[in-house]
């Protein structure tokens, strides 16, 4: 453990809540810093295979809870009811030292609250968005959480404001992307031929995503293929997906694609393009510097619900860090193939579009703070545990006044 860290003999018991892939990755990686820093920590939860190589107990797999929209959710609500039970049994009649949630605020601010009522302290890693809707929400963070580890800049102003303890610790995916290869070395490792173009397909890490969207990816794919016929497309499975959710509707549509699980930053260097869903990914692929079309589709019964709710004018993280539209947002009825095919046939023909975007991706990079978010966080769990001193959590360039 740091020097800075008082060792503690006994074992430390955290509780740790990822309900979706992107949060697994992350989970994973504050696991791994928090156990180098202090081995006697035992973490156990929900979350998936990342968490579970970085050695949590996991509980419930998170494949089960990675679920979006009011409708789906509905849907869902036995599996994610069960384990919210489960969860809240642990809490009252074994309650661990410290509870840390990463987003999914509908189901980890109401387990903060049998946390609190325990008397257990909670950390809350990467914050819901309650800046773009439902901004009453700050009130309930400020009598429920104990410290916010917020990943945006402009999360911490917006938190000390409401007087919650918040350190902005920079953006976990900072450390995440490192890629060092070419386009056309990239390209050759996917056994792709880096002299024709290349399209990346990502269509979530959620079931019902892949539902709702993988057609509409497919039929964009399709009229991609008409126009261009030698190109080729790769598509990312998620941790949370198998392949039987994805390969027979490529088979039905007699698309060839290329699938991997594995070093999704360098396959998002080898593409020319990307048709993404909205989410953590599209700020994967600006971190790349790989030009994309975001789209977006929800129920319509939950879309007209977010619609009167939503307080910001993007949805695609990258464009909501730059402030900007930097890349182009199809949503609902416009994210139709016709739509997507013909803004990815623009970023593959017109050098001077596909350049411009290229040039404001490279700018996102500095918005997002230094690097070593986990390890940030990962210092902020032990001090709540009571497992090192408050002052090493206060690094040059972050901030929990």
């Amino acid at each position: 453990m740091d020097s800075d860290s008082s060792h503690a003999t006994r074992t430390s018991r955290i509780l740790i809540v990822a309900g979706e892939a992107s949060g697994d990755i992350y989970g994973a990686d504050l696991v791994r810093e928090a156990v180098r820093l202090d081995p006697d920590l035992h973490f156990s939860g929900i979350g998936g295979a990342r968490m579970r190589e970085a050695g949590v107990e996991t509980l419930v797999d998170s494949g089960v809870m990675a679920v979006v929209g009011l409708v789906e959710v509905i849907k869902h609500f036995d599996v994610i009811a069960s384990a919210f039970r489960k969860l809240k049994q642990i809490i009252i009649q074994s309650p661990p030292d410290l509870l840390i949630l990463i987003d999914y605020p509908g189901f980890n601010l109401r387990l903060a609250k049998v946390a609190k009522k325990a008397g257990v302290k909670v950390l809350y890693y990467i914050s819901p968005q309650i800046w773009a809707w439902r901004q009453g929400r700050v009130k309930k963070i400020a009598r429920l959480v104990d410290h916010m580890a917020v990943i945006l800049p402009f999360e911490a102003p917006f938190y000390r404001q409401f007087g919650v303890p918040v350190t902005f610790v920079g953006h976990p995916m900072i450390d995440l992307v490192n890629v060092t290869l070419d386009r056309s070395a990239a390209a050759n490792s996917f056994n792709l031929d880096p002299s024709r173009k290349i399209v990346g397909l990502f269509p979530g890490s959620r079931r019902n995503e892949i539902e709702r969207l993988l057609p509409v990816i497919i039929g964009a794919a399709v009229k991609l293929k008409e126009r261009f016929s030698d190109i080729q497309f790769i598509l990312p499975l998620a941790s949370t997906l198998e392949s039987d959710d994805i390969v027979p509707l490529l088979t039905a549509a007699g698309l060839d694609v290329a699938i991997t699980r594995d070093r999704i930053h360098d396959m998002i260097r080898a593409c020319d393009a990307v048709i993404s869903v909205s989410g953590t990914v599209t700020l994967e692929i600006a971190l790349v510097g790989t030009p994309m079309v975001i789209i977006y589709k929800l129920s319509p019964l939950t879309y007209q619900l977010a619609k009167r709710l939503v307080k910001i004018d993007n949805i695609g993280l990258c464009n909501i860090v730059a402030g900007e539209t930097m890349v182009r947002e199809l949503i609902q009825d416009q994210a139709n193939p016709d739509e997507i095919a013909a803004e990815i046939g623009t970023l593959l023909t017109d050098h001077t579009y596909e350049t411009a975007i290229r040039n404001k991706l490279g700018e996102v990079r500095s918005k997002l703070g230094g690097g070593g978010a986990s390890r940030h966080v990962a210092r902020l769990a032990l001090a709540l545990c009571g497992r090192c001193n408050d002052t090493a959590v206060a690094q040059p360039g972050y901030t929990n006044e």
